[in-house]
């Protein structure tokens, strides 16, 4: 399958997360979890690096929601925004795994590919793909290389000069499966979202 079409499936995924809650987000959370140690160890990563983001959101929804106390007491949140909160919070983690499932399933090499065709069409439109591609894998390296957080001295001294360096992508037509693949999807991501609506 070509990587634009698995970034195309990805992107529906993040979508369709938006609208579980209950026992369908807890069933994908489960399923998610089961997609290896190495991409749970990166999810548990992200999910760190985001933990005051879970507790605010936690927070503000828990105890900004109006509804019934979850219990007597004058600082008790809504019962109605634990289960907010608690939904959001899933849902957040949700996107997390699925990142990091993403991460670790495609190397940078094939996102950038999948990127590059994605974002053709918009060079009709005057904008250059060739130089956000490679501002893209830039960062992807510079995140990977860049010391950890203890070490924020490091980050304030000059980089290193370095010399011209070349970046190749293998670029790759989409065949016919992959467009059958994006119109399925296209179309059950449509009827999906009608669906929801109504």
């Amino acid at each position: 399958m070509h990587p634009s079409t698995r970034l195309v499936v990805w992107l529906l995924v993040l979508v369709a997360i938006q609208a579980l809650a209950g026992t369908l987000l807890v069933a994908a959370l489960l399923l998610l979890s089961l997609s290896g140690t190495a991409a749970l160890r990166r999810c548990l990563q992200l999910a760190w690096r985001a933990r005051w983001l879970f507790v605010s959101l936690s927070v503000i929804l828990a105890w900004g929601g109006v509804g019934d106390p979850a219990w007597s007491g004058p600082l008790a949140p809504s019962r109605e925004g634990l289960i907010e909160a608690l939904t959001q919070a899933g849902r957040l983690l949700a996107v997390l795994m699925v990142v990091a499932v993403l991460r670790e399933q495609m190397p940078a090499s094939e996102l950038l590919i999948g990127l590059h065709r994605l974002l053709e069409p918009l060079r009709r439109c005057g904008v250059d793909v060739d130089r956000g591609v490679v501002r893209l894998l830039l960062v992807l390296n510079h995140l990977e290389t860049m010391p950890r957080p203890r070490d924020w001295r490091l980050l304030l001294a000059a980089p290193t000069a370095r010399g011209g360096e070349i970046f190749e992508l293998p670029d790759r037509q989409l065949g016919g499966h992959d467009y059958l693949v994006i119109a399925l999807i296209a179309v059950g991501g449509g009827s999906l979202l009608l669906f929801w609506q109504t």
